[in-house]
C-alpha cells in the first residue's frame, strides 16, 4: 500500500515536471516574439523559478548534464575541419586571449584585492576563463551562423579557450588516480573506433533514414558512455564529446543526406534535453546570496567581460574583421565549463558558498548580456560568408 507521503512526493515531483514543461513552451513562444536566443529565456525562467522555491529532481539533473554533453557534440560536428587546419594558427592566437586574459585579470584581482586564497582566485580565474560551448553553438544555430566562416571561426576559437581551461584546472587542481587514466583510455579507444568505424552506421542503407533513429541511438551511446567513465575518474565527458563531434563531422556535412540526420538530432535534443540543461542551470542561481556579495559579484562580472572583451578584440579585428565586435562579445560567454570548476572548487573546498554563488551568478549574467547586445546590434552580414 502507497503511503500518504510516498504519494505526496510523487505529485509533487510530477508537478515540478510539469512546470519545467511549461518553462521550455513559454521559452520558445517568447524567444519568437522578442528576437532573443531561447537559451537565454531559459536561462532567465530557471533563475526565476528557482529562487521562488522549484527544486529539479533527480531525472533532470541528470538529463540537463546529458544536455550539455550532446551541445557538445554537436558544437564538435559543426566545426568545418578544413577550415579550422587553414585557420589554425588566427583559432589559437583568438582562443589563447579569449582564455588568458580573463584568467590572469580574475586571479589577480581576488587574490590581491578581496583577499581570497590562493586556490579560490586559481578557481576564479579558471571558472570565468571559460566560453560556453553550449551557449555559443545554440546561438549560431538559431541565428544560422554556424554555417558561415565567421561561425566556424568562432567555434574553433571557443575549443581553444575550453582547452586552455580544461588543462589549467587539470594541471593546477585535478590530482589523476587510477580512474582518471581508465577515463583517458577509455575516451581515446572511443573516439578512435568511431572515427574508424562510424561509416558502417552512416552509411549503411539498412539504417539509413529509419524511423527508429539507428543513426542517433548511436550517437546517444557513445556520449552515455563518455559520461559513465568520466564520472568513474573524476573528470568530465565535455572536452571528449566535443573531440569526437570534430572528428564525426564528416558525416554530418551539408549534403542532403547527412543533413537530415543532423537536423534530427538537434531536433531531439532542442525540443527537450537541451532546454532541460539551460532551464536547471538557472534554478542552481540563488540571487539572495548574489545579492549578499553584490560588490564583488559586480567587480568580476566587468573583470570577465572587459578582459574577455579586449583580450578577443585585439584579434578579432585583424582575422574576422567583419565580425569583430560580434565575436567578441559572444566568446564573452561563459557557463558549461565554468560551472563544471565552480561545482568542482565547492565539491573540493577550495570555495565557499558564497563564492560559488557569486562565480555561478557571473558566469549566468555572462551567458546573457554579451549574447544580448551581440544578437541586438552587432549581428555580422553572412549571406556571402556561408561555408559549402
Amino acid at each position: 500500500m502507497v503511503s500518504y507521503s510516498s504519494g505526496v512526493v510523487k505529485v509533487k515531483a510530477n508537478l515540478i515536471s510539469l512546470i519545467v514543461g511549461l518553462l521550455v513552451f513559454i521559452s520558445s513562444l517568447l524567444s519568437l516574439e522578442i528576437g532573443l536566443s531561447v537559451a537565454i529565456i531559459e536561462i532567465v525562467l530557471g533563475v526565476i523559478a528557482g529562487n521562488l522555491g522549484l527544486m529539479p529532481e533527480d531525472w533532470m539533473l541528470y538529463l540537463a548534464g546529458f544536455g550539455g554533453i550532446i551541445l557538445t557534440f554537436l558544437a564538435g560536428a559543426e566545426i568545418d575541419t578544413r577550415l579550422m587546419k587553414e585557420r589554425f594558427r588566427e583559432s589559437l592566437l583568438i582562443g589563447t586571449a579569449s582564455f588568458l586574459t580573463p584568467f590572469l585579470t580574475a586571479s589577480l584581482f581576488t587574490y590581491y584585492a578581496v583577499g581570497w586564497s590562493l586556490s579560490a582566485s586559481l578557481i576564479t580565474g579558471i571558472t570565468l576563463s571559460e566560453t560556453s560551448i553550449a551557449v555559443v553553438y545554440s546561438v549560431l544555430v538559431e541565428t544560422n551562423l554556424s554555417r558561415t566562416r565567421t561561425g566556424k571561426m568562432i567555434m574553433a576559437a571557443t575549443f581553444m579557450t575550453n582547452m586552455g581551461t580544461a588543462l589549467a584546472l587539470s594541471i593546477l587542481f585535478i590530482k589523476p588516480n587510477l580512474y582518471t587514466f581508465i577515463f583517458i583510455l577509455v575516451s581515446i579507444i572511443v573516439i578512435v573506433l568511431a572515427t574508424s568505424f562510424s561509416h558502417y552506421i552512416f552509411d549503411n542503407p539498412r539504417l539509413k533514414n529509419k524511423v527508429i533513429e539507428p543513426e542517433i541511438k548511436y550517437i546517444f551511446l557513445l556520449l552515455l558512455a563518455f559520461i559513465y567513465f568520466a564520472n568513474l575518474g573524476g573528470g568530465h565527458a565535455i572536452l571528449p564529446a566535443f573531440v569526437l563531434g570534430l572528428l564525426m563531422s564528416k558525416h554530418f556535412k551539408e549534403t542532403s543526406e547527412t543533413k537530415v540526420v543532423k537536423n534530427r538530432l538537434r531536433t531531439v535534443a532542442f525540443a527537450i534535453i537541451t532546454p532541460v540543461f539551460f532551464i536547471v542551470v538557472g534554478m542552481k542561481v540563488s540571487l539572495p546570496l548574489i545579492i549578499s556579495a553584490s560588490g564583488i559579484f559586480i567587480a568580476l562580472l566587468i573583470i570577465k567581460q572587459a578582459a574577455k572583451f579586449l583580450g578577443v578584440y585585439f584579434f578579432a579585428k585583424r582575422y574576422i574583421p567583419n565580425g569583430k565586435v560580434y565575436t567578441s562579445l559572444l566568446l564573452s560567454t561563459g557557463l558549461t565549463f565554468g560551472l563544471i570548476a565552480a561545482i568542482f572548487g565547492l565539491h573540493s573546498g577550495f570555495i565557499d558558498q558564497v563564492q560559488y554563488s557569486v562565480l555561478t551568478g557571473v558566469l549566468i549574467a555572462s551567458s546573457i548580456i554579451p549574447t544580448f547586445i551581440a544578437q541586438k546590434w552587432f549581428m555580422p552580414v553572412h549571406t556571402e560568408d556561408v561555408v559549402a
